[in-house]
């Protein structure tokens, strides 16, 4: 099939420590930008010079125009630039539109960059429009969710993604120590990892299901945590790769996938659009599943990491459960998941909780994970999942 070529590699990372209040002053969205923008080229070595591509997902100050406004806050001459809009996969889905960019010889290096704090500095004269109501993300005049689920309550995110899960049980039935290892697994992990919020706070299946109750079956440690923070990828060609400080981490494979915006006209809740998009992305790698040393997996809640390690060929179909209580998914274990903690226990700073799963994948390519690393890391399997498992990317990474 065709596809990327795999001459486009990820050269520089950075992410912020995930805080659950900012000790600082508060920033706009376009100090944010500058602050990763500096640590990501820096931590590549590159001559910023080189960069000459952007990919961002909004700007607070800018409705409109934000890679412009960008490239020219940031001081750098752009040939490529693009706003990127899928929710939770906005972050792998920038990694393969830069590879591309990169592959075609559009652009020398791109910029990738996601800051994740909404303390930002207000204006005494103009109040900040109000909130999203409950967090409904359409609920402007016009929009089908306007009118026929908003009205009806059928808004924000738990709900739904315990639907999803009631929907698993009824089919597949529903082990609730077996989902919980998941968030156990990635606690152990983020001790391992010191910018993780919950670094040095270990838990076991038992707190997990002690945790008061979100929406059932969801427990409270089966949810992310907000936190403030940031991450980055400067993502450059060959040329550059091979030259630069650390090991390039390639672009071997991408799928991307969006089947609907709300589940509610989903054909069906348990095979998700993150099926179809890992098939393509081993297929356009030339890898097999065996061949994945390490998967960064988004994990709002437990029960997507479930659904996806199932709908991505990891396992059968209704056998996650069985197949997680059987697997160590620790950076020391057989299958190792999340091993910054994923967003569950680093923390889900915003639009940058995508990133997340790019930059620990990455790392560990690169052979930085210090306590965390995994063994003769060398492929990487990672996704990004918008709104309710609607709009899903896999990426697939490897080393030289």
């Amino acid at each position: 099939m065709t596809g990327l070529r795999g001459e486009a590699a990820i050269v520089g990372i950075a992410e912020l420590p995930a805080q659950r209040r900012p000790t600082g002053p508060p920033l706009f969205t376009l100090d944010q930008y500058a602050l990763l923008a500096k640590a990501v080229i820096e931590d590549a070595d590159v001559d910023p010079t080189r960069v000459n591509g952007l990919l961002t997902h909004g700007i607070a100050e800018s409705a409109m125009f934000a890679p412009a406004t960008l490239c020219e806050y940031l001081g750098l001459a752009l040939d490529f630039g693009e706003r990127v809009d899928l929710g939770g996969a906005t972050a792998a889905g920038m990694i393969w539109r830069a590879a591309a960019a990169v592959e075609l010889g559009i652009c020398d290096a791109v910029l990738a960059v996601v800051p994740g704090s909404t303390s930002q500095p207000q204006s005494e004269k103009r109040p900040p429009p109000a909130p999203n109501w409950y967090g409904a993300s359409s609920n402007n005049y016009g929009s089908p969710q306007a009118e026929f689920e908003i009205p009806y309550g059928n808004v924000g995110q738990n709900a739904p993604y315990a639907q999803i899960a009631q929907r698993y049980a009824a089919e597949f039935g529903y082990d609730p120590a077996a989902v919980a290892k998941i968030a156990v697994d990635q606690r152990l992990n983020a001790c391992a990892h010191p910018g993780a919020v919950f670094h040095g706070a270990p838990i076991t299946v038992d707190d997990v299901l002690a945790s008061p109750m979100i929406a059932d079956p969801i427990h409270m440690l089966e949810t992310v945590m907000r936190v403030h923070g940031g991450a980055g990828v400067l993502i450059a060609n060959a040329d550059l790769a091979r030259r630069g400080r650390h090991r390039p981490v390639w672009i071997r494979g991408f799928g991307e996938h969006i089947a609907f915006k709300t589940p509610t006209y989903a054909e069906d809740l348990l095979r998700t659009p993150i099926a179809r998009a890992a098939d393509r992305a081993f297929a356009m790698a030339r890898l097999d599943r065996s061949e994945v040393d390490m998967a960064s997996i988004y994990d709002c809640y437990t029960i997507t990491v479930l659904m996806s390690l199932e709908d991505a060929g990891f396992c059968e179909k209704g056998h996650g459960m069985s197949w997680v209580a059987g697997h160590d998914l620790t950076h020391r274990g057989d299958f190792p998941l999340n091993t910054a903690g994923g967003q569950l226990s680093f923390g889900q700073a915003g639009m940058a909780g995508g990133m997340h799963h790019v930059v620990d994948g990455a790392r560990q390519v690169m052979g930085r994970a210090g306590a965390a690393q995994v063994p003769d890391c060398h492929t990487a399997f990672v996704t990004g999942n918008g709104g309710i498992m609607s709009e899903q990317v896999a990426l697939l990474m490897r080393g030289d």
